[in-house]
């Protein structure tokens, strides 16, 4: 047990820290087990209730887990160990597809919408006081929520939608609500919410998105929040269509005292309608980033939702950053006012490179997924395998893993910057590290 590490502290924080500071760094394996509560307590001269104190915050940090009399455990993916982590270097010769970025080529340059935002800042700076949200992103924003029938609402602006659903889910829940993600999902979110002391609970997904039954399932063994993603699903490129919306909205409609979260990421890089669950629940947020189509390093998202659970968010946020730049407000307005993305054209762009490979691999017998966004999703039999070969033959895709709770092993493609001409090449390689698997859900 522990090895040759040996935890310290005499206050409960102290305790706490040692234990996460010897995860984060390695010392202590995922699936280490911890030294009952009394006997460490006598280790270090302290209180059985210090220690008892220390473990809990652990386990609300998502860094261990406990299970009655086999004790503690540091959790298989602690969340002081990132999903981030689960990477594929790519050596000199390799080609990477495995990072999930956009195409560079495909977001507009900022030069010009910057200057600009400095240019009105120098004539009339935000000072303490200020409205968090520009008025003129809140009218931009509000229009394009209507556009697609997103209920009215007000509207808050955070530092990108991770921010957004942490915030959200931090002023609803408490440390042990469960929360239903989508699995295979996006790792970072599968990341905070154990981070918050939350309890992720998988929901199935296939080509239309969460399963309905499984989403009725989990709401009935009592999951508090639903965080669901309309279109461009990461990792599977999974789109929620009218009739699956239609049977979600029904489910969701039998327990209206869950917390319903849209991350509506593929706006502006998909071409396809948001079929959206809201107005069936209480408290409900969308929340729309700008990093796909205008370019990570922006770190803006803007949400809006039901009046309570803003109001929540936009308080605690006055309590911590305040506000999100308004220099970042009004060049990220200058950009969609002056029609910078064109998301039928950036749609477009990435479905010449995403669908074709689907195809090719359908072709040679291998069901691939990825009816929209940037990402295709290839079950295999063996991940790690799979991995491995694929990097001897050249190709450094993202292991499966980095999404995947309860769903089988997969590796992830990122399209982004594929040519035309290596479609075939990298089809011949998936398909050299794969068999057929069947359609449709990954349950």
């Amino acid at each position: 047990m522990l090895g040759e590490y040996r935890i310290e502290g005499r206050r409960a924080a102290e305790i706490s820290a040692s234990v996460e500071r010897a995860v984060g760094t390695g010392r202590l394996a995922p699936g280490e087990l911890l030294p009952p509560m009394r006997e460490l307590a006598v280790e270090l001269g302290v209180n059985p209730n210090t220690v008892a104190a220390a473990y809990r915050t652990l386990r609300e940090r998502g860094v261990i887990e406990t299970a009655g009399r086999r004790g503690s455990r540091v959790r298989h993916r602690p969340a002081s160990t990132p999903r981030e982590l689960l990477h594929v270097e790519a050596p000199e010769g390799v080609r990477d597809v495995s990072a999930g970025n956009p195409d560079p080529a495909l977001l507009p340059p900022l030069g010009e919408a910057l200057a600009a935002a400095a240019a009105r800042a120098a004539e009339a700076p935000a000072l303490y006081g200020a409205p968090a949200v520009d008025t003129e992103l809140e009218r931009f924003a509000r229009a394009a929520f209507d556009a697609d029938g997103i209920p009215g609402g007000p509207l808050a602006v955070t530092s990108g939608a991770l921010d957004a659903i942490e915030r959200v889910l931090a002023v609803h829940l408490r440390p042990g609500d469960a929360v239903a993600v989508e699995d295979p999902g996006w790792g970072s979110l599968l990341d905070l919410v154990p981070a918050l002391g939350l309890r992720p609970v998988p929901l199935p997904v296939d080509d239309d998105g969460p399963l309905p039954e499984a989403a009725d399932r989990v709401l009935r063994q009592g999951a508090r929040a639903v965080v669901v993603t309309g279109r461009a699903q990461n990792p599977t490129g999974a789109v929620v269509g009218e009739a699956r919306a239609r049977e979600l909205r029904a489910v969701l409609s039998g327990h209206p005292q869950a917390l319903l979260i849209e991350d509506d990421h593929g706006h502006g890089i998909v071409d396809l309608p948001l079929n959206s669950l809201t107005g069936c629940t209480d408290h409900w947020v969308v929340v729309r980033s700008v990093a796909k189509a205008y370019g990570p390093d922006l770190r803006l998202a803007v949400l809006t939702g039901d009046a309570v659970t803003v109001d929540r968010v936009r308080g605690r946020q006055r309590l911590g950053p305040g506000w999100v730049s308004h220099i970042l407000q009004d060049a990220v307005v200058h950009l969609w006012r002056s029609g910078a993305v064109d998301a039928a054209q950036v749609a477009g762009a990435y479905g010449r490179r995403r669908d074709p490979l689907v195809r090719a691999l359908r072709e040679r017998g291998i069901e691939a997924h990825g009816r929209s966004g940037m990402n295709v999703w290839l079950p295999v039999p063996d991940e790690t395998a799979a991995v491995a070969r694929l990097l001897h033959a050249g190709w450094a895709v993202a292991p499966g893993a980095r999404f995947r709770l309860a769903s089988p092993p997969a590796v992830r493609l990122t399209v982004s910057d594929l040519t035309v001409d290596e479609i075939e090449q990298v089809a011949d390689a998936l398909a050299s590290v794969t068999r057929p698997s069947a359609a449709g859900r990954y349950d």
